[in-house]
């Protein structure tokens, strides 16, 4: 307990000085071009430390799969996690959707093929048919799971993402205090024994609080248009429940391949995999949830 309340302060203060630090940047000429690009788009810190989220997610995400007795490049797994990054911030706007769509599909088709490739070295065929899935896994995972982030940063304003992962981990926290304190009946026993409907309803509470608030400071302080109440306990609830459910998709990995944490690189809270359950899964809905709330931004 100790560590998770002395390192999980110090993570949300080293979050928002670099999210306050992509707003500052964002739109500031360059002195020289780079790749003919004149000002600091939006993301520029965001995209560097997404990256490292995903070398560092694929050396865990390799560890469990080579956990299962397949092979696992770490590697290759962080060249798929960048290559679904470096489509969903780097993909130009394109006049047609069809454009974006074969972008995105040419790059699993790379991954496909380089795993295919490293993992058939020296004339070997076992086990290439499971690693390639492991790297398409890597690709979607940690790639364009996590890319929903860069898609989120270059229609919105960097403080609209923050508000995204505080009303997640809002519930992280509310299920975890609130089931410590009354949870007595299980939520899904098979997979995450220390689960109850107790804690995910105290969480739900909490991300609902999260997710009214936090508008409301970032409408006052960011000068952020935000929606109503109802779609802000809207988005509370479902992030809070799609949260949850990210939780046991890693829970499920873990669980299948004999492990308790993905990692152990972060005190308290075990590895970033750990930390970055809930929010992948939740950045998908995230998006489609702006486009819905905020259709004119």
């Amino acid at each position: 307990m100790w560590k998770r309340l002395t390192f999980g302060p110090l993570m949300i203060a080293a979050l928002i000085g670099l999210v306050w630090l992509d707003s500052v940047l964002a739109g500031k000429v360059l002195s020289t071009p780079v790749l003919g690009v004149e000002k600091v788009p939006p993301g520029a810190i965001v995209f560097p430390i997404c990256l490292a989220l995903g070398a560092l997610g694929a050396k865990e995400l390799a560890a469990v799969i080579a956990a299962k007795g397949a092979k696992a490049s770490v590697a290759l797994l962080t060249f798929a996690s960048w290559a679904g990054l470096c489509v969903s911030y780097l993909i130009p706007n394109a006049d047609h959707a069809i454009d974006a769509v074969a972008i995105v599909g040419s790059a699993a088709v790379l991954v496909l093929f380089a795993s295919l490739l490293v993992y058939s070295k020296g004339q070997n065929t076992k086990g290439v048919v499971l690693a390639a899935g492991g790297s398409l896994l890597g690709f979607v995972y940690l790639g364009i799971m996590l890319g929903f982030v860069l898609a989120i940063r270059r229609e919105h304003s960097v403080w609209i993402l923050l508000w995204i992962l505080l009303v997640v981990k809002a519930c992280d926290t509310g299920a975890y205090f609130t089931g410590r304190a009354i949870g007595k009946h299980k939520l899904i026993l098979w997979l995450s024994p220390g689960k109850t409907w107790e804690g995910l309803f105290g969480g739900i509470a909490l991300s609902c609080a999260a997710s009214v608030g936090g508008a409301r400071l970032l409408t006052l302080w960011a000068g952020e248009s935000m929606p109503g109440v109802l779609p802000l306990i809207v988005a509370g609830v479902l992030f809070a429940v799609v949260g949850q459910a990210g939780d046991l998709v890693m829970s499920l990995f873990k669980r299948d391949a004999g492990l308790k944490d993905s990692g152990a690189s972060i005190p308290g809270f075990g590895g970033v995999l750990d930390v970055l359950d809930s929010p992948l899964l939740v950045t998908p809905l995230a998006f489609w949830w702006l486009k819905w709330a905020l259709p004119g931004a």
